[in-house]
């Protein structure tokens, strides 16, 4: 449909949307947008028992299904972890799946973490949101599209950059009331919760996740919240599109 909303959340590694920015995906859902969850990798090294092929297939189908917990669809670039990287062949893919969402929205991973995967998957979204509105770069089967969609960086997984400075968000989105869904998908994500809980003995897994929101809810006097920093360079909008749709909900500092 011409007319539908819709946002696609790019991350490196099955579960890290859910961490980041599933509460966010869950509003715009009740807003009746259309969602869509990339990840770069499978998560082939997401278990110290099975191997990458097996791990693998269990994680996409956990994925899948968080996703359609918002009704939404998942997708795959199936890069290794540890591999992701700015290549000729994963600008292609990561360009070739912007141009066949066509979203009016992108949320990639912090340009700064505790990892590379996470660093060289954010600067490979941003170049697929700019890079899907040029008609000279080719994709087969997917031609470019215009605008610009807009595109936010969610949090960095703690809160802080790899030199430990903490990372400050622009815009705060008020996810109280839709925790318990953001919950539900990362419990989608079994094989790593029951990893965890066999590990520490507790469920860190959502606890982390928790207290990660939580801590961000304390900026702005909320139970909970996610924090993004909106890309504003030359050809990227520059009207905060979240606060259009959410409106109170979202707070800029």
């Amino acid at each position: 449909m011409a007319n539908t909303k819709r946002v696609l959340a790019m991350a490196a590694h099955p579960d890290d949307v859910e961490f980041l920015c599933a509460g966010t995906l869950a509003l715009l859902r009740s807003k009746g947008w259309e969602v869509h969850i990339c990840t770069l990798t499978a998560g082939d090294c997401g278990s110290e028992v099975l191997p990458p092929e097996e791990i693998c297939a269990i994680r996409r189908v956990e994925a899948a299904n968080s996703a359609a917990v918002l009704g939404g669809a998942f997708h795959c670039l199936e890069c290794r972890d540890g591999l992701i990287a700015y290549d000729p062949e994963t600008i292609l893919k990561s360009v070739a799946l912007v141009r066949k969402v066509r979203p009016n929205l992108v949320l990639a991973p912090s340009p700064r973490d505790y990892m590379i995967d996470h660093e060289v998957s954010s600067a490979l979204v941003r170049n697929a949101a700019f890079m899907a509105g040029v008609p000279n770069f080719k994709t087969e089967g997917y031609p470019s599209f215009r605008p610009v969609p807009h595109l936010y960086y969610a949090d960095p997984l703690d809160l802080k950059d790899i030199y430990g400075t903490p990372v400050v968000p622009t815009t705060l989105v008020d996810i109280g009331t839709a925790m318990e869904t953001k919950k539900q998908m990362l419990a989608c994500h079994a094989s790593q919760r029951d990893w965890l809980l066999k590990q520490h003995g507790i469920d860190e897994y959502i606890n982390a996740m928790i207290e990660m929101s939580r801590r961000r809810g304390e900026l702005l006097g909320a139970q909970y919240a996610e924090g993004f920093r909106q890309h504003l360079g030359h050809a990227y909008p520059q009207d905060n599109l979240l606060a259009e749709e959410l409106g109170d909900l979202v707070h800029r500092l």
